[in-house]
C-alpha cells in the first residue's frame, strides 16, 4: 500500500472518543500484529533458531545505542529516590537522533517514512517530565515494529526474531532505564496490576509455554525453575526481574501472576492474558489518550 506519511498526532481527548479508537485501522492493525505474533512463537524457545534478516541486526544495533547512552548518562545526586533526573539528558539525546536512528533501519526508498515511524520510538521508552514507565510506553515500541512491517522494513519471515532478538533486546534496555534511573510505574494499579512495567512478554512468553511436556503454570513461582530455565523463557525473565526488584512474599507483591500460576494450562493463561490485555491495557482511557496516529497507524475507521 502506497501511504502520505505524517508525523502522528494524538486523538483521544475524551472517554467518549475510546470507540473511535476501539473502531479504527489502528487498533484493527495493533492487535492483529499482537496476535499474529503470538501465533508465531507458540511453543517455542528464546535460543532456538530462526532467521536474522539485515532489518534486525540494523534494530539491535539502535537499541544497543541506547544501552550505550545510559552508560554515557549516569544518574545524578538527588534528594528524592525515584525519578532520577539524569534520565531527562538520556531522553533528550534520543529526542535529537530518532529520525536518524530510524532512518537507518529503513530501505532506502522509506526514507520518507522516518519522521512518523520516529515518534512511535521516542514514546516507547518514557516519560521525561513524569520520568516514569508503563505499559502505554510498551505498546509505543509495539506500534514502532508495527509500522515497520507494514511500510515492509520487516517481514512476515522475521517474526520470531522481532520478538525474540528485537523486543527481548528492547526489554534489557527497558529494564536497565527502569533500574538505572528508579521510574515510576506509569498510571501503575499497584498490587491490583500485572505488573509495574510491561504486558507483552507475559503474552508472548506463555505462548511461548503451551503444548509445554514439563511445565505448567504452577512452576513459575519456583525460583529454580526461574533460575534453570529464564533464558529459553521470556515470562520466566519477567518473573526473574520481579524477584530481584520486590522483596517479601511472591503471593503479597505479585497477586495478579500468583493467581495466574493457578490456571490449569499455557494456553488458558495465554487466553486469559490476551483478554486482559484489551480490557486493562487497550480500553483505558488513561493509557489510549496518549497514543499517536499517523498514515501506517490511522484512526479512520477499519475496512470490514
Amino acid at each position: 500500500a502506497s501511504f502520505t506519511f505524517m508525523v502522528p498526532k494524538k486523538e483521544i481527548s475524551m472517554v467518549p472518543d475510546m470507540g473511535k479508537w476501539k473502531r479504527s485501522q489502528a487498533y484493527a492493525d495493533y492487535i492483529g500484529f499482537i496476535l499474529t505474533l503470538n501465533e508465531g512463537v507458540k511453543g517455542k524457545k528464546l535460543t532456538c533458531e530462526y532467521k536474522v534478516s539485515e532489518t534486525v541486526e540494523k534494530l539491535v544495533d539502535l537499541l544497543g545505542t541506547l544501552d550505550r547512552w545510559i552508560n554515557e548518562t549516569p544518574p545524578v545526586d538527588q534528594p528524592s529516590r525515584f525519578g532520577n533526573k539524569a534520565y531527562r539528558s538520556w531522553y533528550a539525546k534520543l529526542d535529537q537522533e530518532a529520525e536518524a536512528l530510524v532512518s537507518a533501519v529503513l530501505p532506502a526508498d522509506k526514507c520518507a517514512a522516518a519522521p512518523e515511524i520516529a515518534v512511535y520510538l521516542k514514546e516507547s521508552v518514557g516519560n521525561p517530565t513524569r520520568i516514569d514507565y508503563g505499559t502505554g510506553h510498551e505498546a509505543a515500541f509495539a506500534a514502532f515494529l508495527c509500522c515497520l512491517c507494514k511500510v515492509g522494513a520487516l517481514r512476515v519471515d522475521d517474526q520470531l526474531a522481532i520478538v525474540f532478538k528485537v523486543f527481548n533486546r528492547y526489554l534489557e534496555v527497558m529494564r536497565k532505564l527502569q533500574k538505572t534511573y528508579r521510574m515510576e510505574p506509569a498510571g501503575s494499579q499497584g498490587v491490583w496490576g500485572l505488573d509495574d512495567f510491561q504486558f507483552l512478554p507475559f503474552i508472548w512468553g506463555s505462548s511461548q509455554f503451551v503444548d509445554h511436556p514439563t511445565l505448567e503454570p504452577r512452576h513459575f513461582v519456583d525460583e529454580r525453575v526461574v533460575n534453570e530455565h529464564h533464558q529459553d523463557y521470556m515470562f520466566l525473565e519477567c518473573i526473574k526481574f520481579i524477584n530481584e526488584m520486590k522483596t517479601g512474599p511472591f503471593a503479597e507483591h505479585s497477586n495478579q501472576l500468583w493467581n495466574i500460576s493457578a490456571v490449569p494450562s499455557w494456553s488458558k493463561v495465554n487466553q486469559g492474558l490476551i483478554r486482559m490485555y484489551k480490557a486493562e491495557c487497550l480500553e483505558k482511557f488513561p493509557v489510549i489518550q496518549h497514543f499517536k496516529f499517523g498514515s501506517l497507524l490511522s484512526i479512520q475507521p477499519s475496512k470490514p
